[in-house]
C-alpha cells in the first residue's frame, strides 16, 4: 500500500460525483437548480422546496417525481391531469427586492451602473446593492444596504 503522490491527493479533493454518477471538476460557482414551469397554468415546480403538502419532500429532483404526479394548480382548478409531460425547464430572469419591490431584469441589466444587458443575476457581484434602497436614507439607516440576498425570483 503506497502513498498517493501529492498531485493525486490534490486532484482527488477537487473531484466530485455529478448527479449522472460521472466524475467531474467542481465548479467555482454553484449554479441555481433548474425549475420547471407548467405550460397550462404557469405553476413553477422547484426541487429545492418540493411539495411537502403533496408528500414530495424538499430536494426531490423533477426526474424523480412519481408517474402519478399531477400539477397541483391544474388539478385543483379542474383543468385536467397535467403530469410531468406538461412542464418545461424554466429559469427566472427577473428578481424582486424584498424591501422596495425594485425588479432586476437580466434582459435589461443596469447599464447606468455598468451592468450590461443579459447579465445573469447569479453573475452579479456579491456586494451588489439594490439601486432604489441605496438612495433611500430611511431604509439604509434602519436596515442597512439591501444586498443580492435580499432579492427573490419573480415568478411571472
Amino acid at each position: 500500500m503506497g502513498k498517493k503522490p501529492a498531485a493525486a491527493k490534490k486532484n482527488a479533493a477537487v473531484k466530485k460525483i455529478t448527479p449522472a454518477g460521472k466524475k467531474g471538476l467542481k465548479s467555482k460557482k454553484a449554479s441555481a437548480p433548474m425549475r420547471y414551469k407548467c405550460r397550462v397554468c404557469g405553476y413553477v415546480y422547484s426541487p429545492l422546496r418540493g411539495e411537502p403538502h403533496n408528500g414530495i419532500p424538499a430536494g426531490t429532483a423533477f426526474e424523480d417525481l412519481p408517474d402519478t404526479y399531477v400539477c397541483p394548480v391544474c388539478g385543483f382548478e379542474g383543468k385536467g391531469k397535467v403530469g410531468t409531460w406538461g412542464f418545461d425547464e424554466w429559469r427566472p430572469t427577473r428578481y424582486i427586492c424584498s424591501m422596495c419591490d425594485y425588479i432586476y431584469d437580466e434582459n435589461r441589466g443596469e447599464p447606468h451602473r455598468g451592468i450590461k444587458p443579459g447579465t445573469k443575476f447569479e453573475d452579479l457581484p456579491e456586494d451588489y446593492i439594490c439601486p432604489v434602497c441605496a438612495t433611500d436614507p430611511k431604509i439604509v439607516l434602519r436596515y442597512g444596504n439591501v444586498l443580492k440576498q435580499g432579492f427573490s425570483p419573480l415568478y411571472d
